[in-house]
């Protein structure tokens, strides 16, 4: 039997899992790892500044790659925390990364050892697995057990922590021989099939809403199918936008409270059947349940089986993988039509065609400062159909998700459920190294970019290339909102009342006083490119502009554009109360956002 450090045995089943790259920082607790990493030379390495960073970018990987899982690694006690909101933003988005840290001795865990601490018990509710190993020989077991937990069922994310003595031991271990464990995934039943789709074809009305269990599964040519075969369209959720193209005549926009379109709201209130594929029921999606439920039934599919249920009881449920369930639907509706059993939905389909076609909020604005709107309108010129999104939360997101098109799976890529501040910039560097080819354009606020903007020095040191819009309105709007039930706006100032950028560079000139840090100057200092947008008929040239410069230089480019102060929900209208506002909500075509679902 060969013989070899635990550590080199932890490598060598990364790589033969199909792992290719590792986003972390070295240290003395995970050094016998990386020394491992180095005699092997068969994972890429890419060194983040902050390990949280290094989290976000193994799920924007896993995300990008579609099929292999992003591994993050770091030393012994912070770094682990620090991986915390990465393992809990990819556990509720169903996205598989490993985290692999370093621990103090076995013999010292005890003993309140220096960044000694109990990383398993912290993870272990946002892992499927969190395991510290004690005994060298079990290293190989629980990576594999690890990448088996991270495939099977709803996919999810697991931590191994190896304390330093484990990792330097020797074992037994013969790589020729390693075998992956087989992976489980509940699959629906012909009978099953049959149910769902025959209580589609009684339904008058039917939609279905595909969710991100679908792009997961890798199913969205077979959602595509289904859809053309029963005539029915589709609602994409925000994790599952893509699944069907945007201009597909099926496509029907997406529902909800935030990220919704309003033909989408509005076919969703005009239906009668929902087949839910892969989704969760998130309350961003349903908003209120009475509203969305009322004369409508539901099935739901899911890989879960806690899934169903959880949010509403459906009328029917189905546990299963999506592409599995996708398949025997396709089955049984290629069965129906043959006998002739499937109804003419055109009329309905045509309805649901022409609230997308008149339904739409008025983007075209020239007003100086920049309206948000005008952002997402040059955007769409700009950036074509291949494009890759990368984006989390804020009003940015909510505007990007009403305004933007996207018409292929994992070209969306967002934070859906955690909503961490600061994913967007490793999320999109771990993207970008998953799919050099893509043409990767990220979507932040200005307080995103903030909070981990020293991971552009990873994209400048390892040649990731992308282009990333700040929507800069130095306000928060977001939290603003909120605070308005409190009828306070407190400790929500970004901008810097006592410094004038313009002021102090008249060569170069700043963003304008009390807007807060000037980007442009924070990025160029971290090895990047960027440019600075004030006036709307410039954005355009500043985005074109932005995709040379980051194919000549092989570097992220920023594109700051400086936005109107958001003074509440409606991004720039004044509205005294909820009543007013749920009334632009439903009707102004100038309402980027949408309280919706409402009678």
């Amino acid at each position: 039997m060969a013989k070899m450090r635990a550590a080199d045995a932890a490598v060598k089943i990364l790589e033969l899992e199909g792992a290719t790259t590792a986003f972390g920082l070295p240290g003395a607790a995970i050094n016998p790892f990386y020394s491992a990493m180095r005699a092997h030379g068969g994972i890429r390495h890419v060194l983040a500044r902050h390990v949280e960073g290094a989290s976000h970018m193994a799920e924007g990987f896993t995300r990008a790659a579609a099929g292999n899982i992003g591994i993050c690694i770091g030393t012994s006690g912070p770094a682990g925390t620090d991986m915390i909101t990465g393992l809990y933003s990819a556990m509720a988005d169903s996205i598989p990364i490993l985290a692999i840290t370093g621990q103090a001795p076995v013999a010292r865990l005890h003993k309140e050892d220096f960044q000694a601490v109990d990383i398993a018990a912290i993870a272990a509710p946002v892992t499927k697995m969190a395991m510290t190993v004690l005994e060298p020989a079990q290293v190989p077991g629980a990576f594999a057990q690890a990448f088996h937990l991270m495939r099977s069922g709803r996919p999810g994310p697991v931590l191994i922590d190896l304390p330093i003595d484990v990792q330097m031991a020797e074992i037994d271990f013969d790589p020729d021989t390693y075998q992956s464990l087989p992976v489980h995934k509940p699959l629906c039943s012909r009978a099953q099939a049959e149910k769902a789709i025959d209580m589609l074809i009684a339904s008058e009305r039917p939609l279905i809403v595909a969710g991100g269990g679908i792009i997961n599964a890798d199913a969205s040519e077979l959602l595509v199918e289904l859809a053309e075969l029963l005539d029915v369209p589709v609602i994409p959720t925000l994790m599952g936008w893509g699944t069907i193209p945007d201009d597909h005549r099926l496509a029907a926009g997406m529902v909800g409270l935030q990220t919704a379109h309003r033909y989408g709201n509005a076919t969703m209130l005009a239906s009668d059947f929902v087949l839910g594929i892969g989704n969760r029921w998130a309350n961003r999606h349903t908003g209120g349940l009475d509203t969305y439920r009322k004369g409508r039934t539901f099935i739901h599919v899911d890989i879960e089986p806690t899934q169903i249920g959880r949010v509403f009881a459906p009328d029917y449920g189905i546990i299963s993988d999506a592409k599995a369930a996708l398949q025997q639907f396709i089955a049984v509706a290629e069965d129906r039509k043959s006998a002739g059993t499937l109804p003419d939905l055109s009329s309905w389909v045509e309805d649901c065609a022409s609230r997308k076609r008149t339904m739409h909020r008025r983007t075209h604005f020239d007003n100086v400062p920049i309206k948000p709107q005008r952002v997402y309108e040059e955007m769409n010129k700009v950036f074509g159909r291949d494009t890759r999104y990368i984006s989390t939360i804020g009003l940015s997101q909510i505007a990007g998700g009403q305004f933007l098109h996207v018409f292929s799976p994992r070209n969306w890529i967002n934070c859906g459920q955690a909503g961490p501040l600061g994913w967007t910039i490793p999320a999109a560097l771990g993207a970008v190294a998953a799919d050099p080819s893509a043409d990767v354009v990220a979507l932040s606020g200005d307080y995103d970019f903030q909070f981990m903007i020293e991971e552009l020095a990873v994209g400048a040191q390892f040649n990731l290339p992308y282009v990333h819009v700040v929507v800069n309105n130095s306000y928060l709007g977001l939290i603003r909102q909120a605070q308005r039930a409190f009828d306070m706006d407190f400790c929500v100032q970004l901008g810097f009342d006592n410094i004038n950028h313009q002021e102090s560079d008249p060569e170069h000139p700043g963003i304008p006083k009390g807007y807060g840090v000037d980007h442009v100057r924070v990025a160029e200092g971290l090895g990047c490119k960027a440019l600075r947008v004030t006036e709307p008929d410039l954005i355009g040239e500043a985005l074109v502009r932005a995709r040379t410069l980051a194919s000549e230089h092989k570097v992220p480019v920023v594109v700051e554009i400086v936005l109107e102060r958001v003074t509440n929900i409606a991004m720039g209208t004044e509205i005294d109360n909820v009543g007013e506002f749920e009334e632009l909500a439903t009707t102004s075509a100038d309402a980027p956002t949408a309280l919706l679902l409402l009678d």
